[in-house]
C-alpha cells in the first residue's frame, strides 16, 4: 500500500506556490542545484555525507536508527527531501521495510523520484509547501528534515506545523543553522544580497572565485593561533587551520581535498544562493520545540548548526 493510501491523501502537487518572493527564489535555487547531479553524487561526497548524518543523528551508531524504526511498518516523512540525497544515505535498506514520503517545495522531487528508482527503493513524493502539507495531524511516525526548516519563510512556524503531523511518541529529526561569528554573518548576507539579481547559472559562476580561494587556503596547510577569545567578533581562542579560521570567522569558502571543484562550489551555492537562510540560537530551538509539545532527547550544537532529536509528547 502506498503512503498516499495510508494517509488518505491525493498524490498531486499541493500548495507548491510560494507565499513570498524569498521563498520563490529559494525554491527555484534548490530546484536548480539538485538537478546538477554530477556535483554531489561521487563516492567522496556520499561517504562524507553519510558519516556526517550518522555522527549527528545517531552518535555514529547506525543501530540507533534501527531501534527508532522497530515495532511495525512506519511512515517516514522527509520534509524538504530535495533530490533524496540525505534520505537515501541515512535510511538505506530501512526504506524496504517502511513507507517513505518525500516532500519538497521545488521541482527536485522529480529528481528524487528518479534517484530512488535507480537505487531500487520504494517511495512516494509530493511537491508541496511544508507549512501547508495535506497530511493529517498525528499520522507520521518519523519526520526527517536535514537542513531545510531554515529555508522556509519561518523556521518557528515550520517546526510547529510539522510537529502537528507527528503521532504521540513519534520522532522529529532536524538540522538548522546556528548564528556564526560577526564578520561571517555580515559577509554571508552581503554575498547573498549581491547574488539576488542574478540567474541561478550566473550565481553559480559568480561563486567560483570564492571556491577557488577556499581551495587555495586549504592547500596552504598553515595554522593560525588566536591567543584569546575575541568576544565582540565571536572569534574563539585556539589553533586552527587557516582555511577553517577563514571559513568560520570571515566568509564561507568550502574546501575538502577529496571533493572536485564543482562539488565544493555546489556547497557554497547551497549556502549563499537561497534568500531564505535563517540562523538561530540554541534558546530559540529549545523554546519552539517546547511550544510544539516536542521533548528534546538530544540537541547537538556545533559551529555549523544544531541537530535535534525530539519526541512528540
Amino acid at each position: 500500500m502506498s503512503v498516499f493510501k495510508r494517509l488518505g491523501i491525493a498524490p498531486v502537487a499541493v500548495s507548491a506556490t510560494s507565499k513570498s518572493a524569498e521563498q520563490s527564489q529559494t525554491r527555484d535555487a534548490f530546484g536548480f542545484k539538485w538537478a546538477k547531479r554530477d556535483t554531489y553524487e561521487s563516492p567522496a561526497v556520499a561517504e562524507n555525507t553519510r558519516r556526517w548524518l550518522f555522527e549527528r543523528y545517531c552518535g555514529g551508531d547506525p543501530a540507533r536508527l534501527g531501534g527508532w524504526l522497530d515495532g511495525g511498518r512506519k511512515i517516514i516523512l522527509d520534509a524538504g527531501c530535495g533530490s533524496g540525497h540525505s534520505g537515501l544515505l541515512l535510511f538505506g535498506d530501512h526504506l524496504t521495510r517502511h513507507d517513505y514520503l518525500g516532500v519538497d517545495i521545488s521541482s527536485a522531487v522529480e529528481v528524487a523520484r528518479v534517484r530512488f528508482a535507480e537505487a531500487g527503493y520504494p517511495a512516494d513524493f509530493l511537491q508541496a509547501d511544508l507549512l501547508d502539507l495535506p497530511v493529517p495531524d498525528e499520522s507520521i511516525d518519523m519526520i526527517f528534515s536535514e537542513g531545510v526548516l531554515h529555508h522556509t519563510d519561518s523556521t518557528e512556524n515550520a517546526i510547529k506545523s510539522l510537529a502537528n503531523k507527528l503521532k504521540p511518541g513519534g520522532r522529529f529529526l532536524f538540522y538548522v543553522y546556528i548564528k556564526k561569528a560577526v564578520i561571517r554573518e555580515f559577509t554571508d548576507d552581503y554575498i547573498r544580497g549581491e547574488l539576488r539579481s542574478m540567474t541561478d547559472e550566473q550565481a553559480w559562476k559568480a561563486l567560483e572565485p570564492l571556491t577557488l580561494l577556499g581551495r587555495e587556503l586549504g592547500r596552504l596547510g598553515a595554522e593560525v593561533n588566536v591567543p584569546e577569545d575575541i568576544p565582540f567578533l565571536g572569534i574563539k581562542a585556539g589553533k586552527l587551520d587557516i582555511q577553517r579560521f577563514f571559513y568560520w570567522n570571515i566568509c564561507k569558502a568550502f574546501y575538502r581535498e577529496d571533493f572536485s571543484f564543482d562539488e565544493m562550489n555546489h556547497i557554497n551555492f547551497d549556502w549563499f544562493r537561497p534568500l531564505n537562510c535563517h540562523r538561530h540560537t540554541e534558546s530559540e530551538i529549545r523554546t519552539w520545540c517546547a511550544e510544539s509539545s516536542l521533548e528534546i532527547e538530544n540537541l547537538d550544537v556545533s559551529e555549523s548548526g544544531m541537530t535535534a532529536i525530539a519526541v512528540k509528547r
